[in-house]
């Protein structure tokens, strides 16, 4: 990979002499590094005081000390005797090299060295350093020809990259001293990045901490993703509620990411399908795009690995642009081909309520897998050189569908390989199956996309085609399986499992099954045996029985129109392609999320496809990195976890954490985990002050629940709760309130989706609750309810280590594994929540005395639904009681039917309580006061606190990730020489 910027010279010190198989590369490297530093060392820099607006100039020596180029330990040899430390820079380097980025790479004018500009300059001199670790990651791979893990995402949900890449680097502290020499702290440098607005939820935080774990793991993968220009939106709190903006992120450029003008691929929208002489089909015509390649490094911990994460952006060519229309006036006709183009990676999950909305997340999900397959595809011929075997390609690719949105993948491998490559339909068929894999994050059924037949052919005519065949192949399969005797059973297996919905069976297939079917019901011939013969001499008569049998095959139905009615499609309901199917039977893996997620894909979700092809499915229990998310957001924890663990090796090596079990009782240990929550929690109270100009007390516990606002996330049911207890206070005196309940700062954040009226209603609920509690001078500091506004990975790096109270309390069996409660718990946070997701499994590991658990269990749902909807369930009182206190007008004048009408009634939509909120309630609220107990005694709050970061180690990223690797993937890790 070329870099584009000039590496700093103290970096190419460092990263120059790594490899004995590129001395050339080194030699080049030496000479531009000697002919750099002559002139970094000998001209003078323009300094910029943060307090002037005029910068003087000063000499800086850009070296590093003697001492540092001097082959330290024979231990850490990585070739030709050179130590791996022996090129580090110091402080004095970076400042030099922070400083060449403020004059020579400047994004901001010269006049001065404020803020902003310091962090792109102190950005860009850690993307030298990287740049040199990724190009010969990459100069590695290339040589060695290793096989590569390719993982397809919509999101990737990044935070700042600056403090996780000094951190990676273990170069934090020299960093911090070169900034403090140009007079800034590092804290504050670092508060000027704007988190990366390419995601939403799990689904992309997931996606970034793979990557983590991969490049610390030295497993050879690549990130694929769209750049998004504006994100989801940035969140706004107002006394309606939710509003959104486009994000900004990249309005001041992104330092981290690369432009490859030479990396890009024509992408095709609509047109028609021809055949050629040769058979060969070929798609043309239509609406043409260009996808353009941005690289983001992704450096891995305490190793030179340095993967990449490459996101698309998209463009036409400049003879697109109508100069003559343009000229004539007529300027939105002479870019509308631009703009069709541009908005395809303006917003990540546009609306879809329309079709322009439908056709635009296609267009997106489309363009993901097109340019990231033609990128894979020419690196495996360019890998292969002049003997390019097919059938190897699964041999050096492996590619993960991250969910449903990547599903194209799958029919755009194919028809590369058959319509450009030239191969038949069964080797890019079985090509295809060996190469993908599918990961599964839901059972709601509205996120397992269905998309529209007639938009499906009309903006992508060969992919439906290449669909067809692949249905039909699957529809042969499963009547091998099942047979066609019973042709009721037939009829339901496959519209179960077809990959389309309500569309008719293919010509052939139903002509074959009319033929069964007329050999089934085909009188049979007359037994001409002497017994027959002679018994047909002795009886003439026919039996009763025998005429009965007689009429009933005269009068049976044609087969033929048996058949067509038996599998004809529905003229009343749409046509549609369901891509998780399509997914399952394209892929040689499935896997779920969490071990309860894994058993319901198998036995609920696809079950008859895991009846028929049960090795396909296996479980993968998600992860997070703990480097993000204990070592760079939670110092305070770190220093004594090392302590008492006795090594720091338990950040890559999680099972270490065990250890802290030993000492839970330790009083030593407790008083030190208690000053580390409070000195976190004072962070958090300083935040919360600034993002929301609420007040809050560092003696309440800090209850947390951060996450996508969604019906089954049951943010209502928290909200409730908080309701009834600000009711109970209401109706004690002060003394009883302070005996009865424990101090709370209730904190709630999270996005409710732009169209999702309800969530969006819950938000709303929500602020309006905490406008009347935290002004209520009778409460006080009992209770504060707070939301933050456009909650993101920053935000969670605060609030998440401060937090002592985390609720995961969603509908049991619909969150498929959820990867918060894994940070919170990590943190030495205690979870209230149901047995869903992956809370099963972190209730398993910390211990169920440690773990507050309240709720319907999985198993119990669908009961629980059908009793409801025969109007057999009561609400408990506290409930009912609640409802009546909102609609009392306390919390303002909002109407609030719509929400509390939601957990009213027995059927109807948005009606009858479908997330079962007034069915828990009361279980949730009694658990919430055996918090109440536990948390004013503090000795057993903290020993709880210490067992829940302790039995978090099995949810490391790093750990799924090898798992991936072993047994989806077959990817070894290839460490560098």
């Amino acid at each position: 990979m070329a870099a584009t910027a000039m590496p700093s010279t103290n970096s190419i010190f460092f990263h120059s002499c790594i490899f004995t198989d590129f001395r050339a590369k080194l030699n080049s490297r030496i000479l531009l590094l000697n002919h750099t530093s002559r002139i970094r060392n000998s001209r003078s820099f323009r300094y910029y005081s943060p307090s002037r607006r005029t910068g003087c100039r000063f000499f800086v020596k850009n070296v590093a000390s003697h001492q540092q180029q001097q082959l330290q330990d024979p231990s850490t040899n990585r070739s030709d005797g050179i130590a791996l430390d022996a090129f580090r820079p110091d402080s004095a380097s970076i400042a030099s090299s922070i400083n060449y980025h403020a004059e020579f790479t400047p994004l901001f004018s010269p006049e001065q060295f404020d803020l902003p500009k310091a962090y792109y300059a102190t950005a860009e001199s850690v993307r030298d350093m990287l740049i040199i670790n990724w190009n010969a990651t990459y100069d590695f791979y290339e040589k060695m020809n290793v096989k590569q893990a390719y993982y397809l995402s919509m999101e990737f949900l990044q935070g700042r990259a600056l403090l996780n890449a000094i951190g990676n680097l273990e170069l934090i502290g020299p960093y911090a001293e070169a900034l403090k020499k140009l007079g800034y702290r590092l804290e504050d440098i670092i508060e000027q990045e704007p988190d990366a607005a390419l995601g939403n939820g799990g689904l992309g935080r997931l996606a970034s901490c793979f990557l983590d774990s991969m490049a610390t793991l030295n497993y050879p993968a690549w990130g694929y993703g769209l750049r998004y220009k504006y994100g989801l939106f940035k969140q706004i709190i107002t006394n309606d509620g939710q509003e959104e903006v486009a994000e900004n992120w990249l309005e001041m450029g992104n330092p981290w990411e690369i432009v490859r003008n030479d990396v890009s691929y024509p992408v095709k929208f609509y047109g028609e399908v021809t055949e050629g002489p040769d058979g060969r089909k070929e798609w043309a015509g239509g609406e043409d795009i260009i996808a353009v390649a941005y690289d983001v490094p992704i450096p891995g911990y305490k190793t030179q690995t340095t993967l990449n994460l490459r996101l698309w952006s998209t463009k036409v060519a400049a003879e697109n642009f109508d100069l003559r229309a343009f000229n004539a006036g007529e300027h939105a006709k002479a870019y509308e081909a631009l703009k069709k183009a541009e908005k395809i990676c303006y917003v990540l999950y546009p609306g879809d309520e329309s079709l322009e909305g439908k056709t635009l997340r296609l267009k997106q999900q489309y363009t993901l897998c097109s340019a990231s397959l033609q990128d894979i595809i020419a690196r495996f011929e360019r890998r292969s050189g002049d003997s390019v075997n097919w059938n190897q390609f699964p041999e050096k690719v492996a590619l993960q569908m991250n969910d449903t949105h990547p599903t194209l993948c799958i029919p755009e491998l194919i028809r590369i390989l058959m319509d450009v490559k030239g191969l038949k339909w069964n080797e890019a068929w079985e090509i295809t199956q060996r190469t993908v894999a599918y990961t599964n994050h839901t059972v709601l059924p509205e996120a397992l996309e269905k998309w529209s037949f007639e938009l499906l052919q009309e903006l992508l005519p060969r992919h439906v085609q290449i669909i067809e065949m692949i249905d039909e192949e699957l529809v042969n399969t499963i009547i091998a399986e099942y047979g066609t005797e019973d042709l009721h059973l037939l009829e339901e297996k496959l519209r179960q499992m077809r990959i389309f919905d309500n569309i008719e069976l293919p010509a052939a297939i139903l002509e074959s099954l009319i033929k069964s079917q007329e050999s089934v019901i085909e009188v049979p011939a007359q037994d001409e045996s002497p017994d027959k013969e002679k018994e047909a001499e002795d009886g003439k008569e026919e039996t009763e029985d025998g005429k009965e049998e007689t009429e009933a095959l005269d009068s049976a139905k044609d087969p033929e129109s048996e058949i067509k009615v038996s599998f004809e499609p529905d003229p009343k309901q749409p046509k549609r392609v369901r891509m998780a199917n399509l997914c399952v039977v394209g892929g040689h893996a499935v896997n779920g999320v969490a071990e309860i997620h894994s058993e319901i894909v198998k036995e609920d979700v696809f079950n008859e496809f895991y009846k028929l092809w049960p090795e396909k499915f296996q479980n993968k229990t998600n992860g997070v990195t703990p480097r993000r998310w204990i070592q760079f957001c939670n110092p305070e924890l770190i220093r004594i976890i090392t302590k008492w663990t006795g090594t720091p090796d338990w950040l890559t090596n999680t099972e270490k954490l065990v250890e802290l079990r030993k000492f839970t009782d330790n009083d030593e240990l407790q008083s030190e985990w208690r000053e580390a929550k409070r000195r976190n929690k004072m962070k958090v109270v300083s935040f919360l002050k600034e993002k929301t100009g609420y007040v809050v007390s560092p003696d309440a516990m800090f209850d947390v629940q951060v996450k996508r606002i969604h019906e089954y996330k049951r943010q209502l049911l928290n909200i409730m709760g908080i309701v009834y207890r600000y009711k109970k206070m209401k109706e004690m005196s002060p003394e009883e309130r302070k005996r009865k309940f424990a101090p709370r700062v209730c904190i709630f954040g999270g996005k409710a989706f732009a169209t999702y009226v309800q969530a969006k209603r819950i938000v709303k609920f929500i602020t309006d609750v905490g406008a009347t509690v935290n002004h209520d001078p009778e409460i006080g500091d009992l209770l504060k309810v707070v939301f933050v506004p456009d909650y993101n990975v920053s935000v969670a790096e605060v609030l998440i280590p401060g937090s002592e109270l985390s609720q995961h309390i969603s509908t049991a069996g619909m969150e498929a594994s959820g990867t918060s409660n894994m940070k919170f718990a990590m943190n030495g946070c205690i979870l209230i929540g149901t047995l869903d997701g992956a809370n099963v499994e972190i209730r398993e590991e910390v211990g169920e005395n440690n773990f507050f658990l309240f709720g319907a269990k999985a198993h119990e749902i669908a009961g629980l639904r059908k009793e409801r909807a025969e109007g057999k369930f009561v609400p408990d009182p506290r409930f009912e009681e609640v409802k009546k206190f909102v609609r009392s007008g306390v919390f303002g004048p909002y109407n609030y039917e719509e929400l509390m009408g939601s957990l009213e009634g027995n059927e109807g939509y948005g009606r009858a309580d479908y997330f079962l909120v007034g069915k828990d309630f009361p279980s949730y609220i009694e658990c919430q006061e055996k918090v109440d107990e536990a948390y004013q005694d503090p000795k057993r709050w903290t020993k709880m606190s210490i067992l829940n970061t302790a039995g978090s180690f099995k949810f490391s990223s790093d750990r799924t990730i090898h798992q991936y690797a072993r047994d989806i993937w077959m990817v070894e890790p290839v460490v560098l020489p």
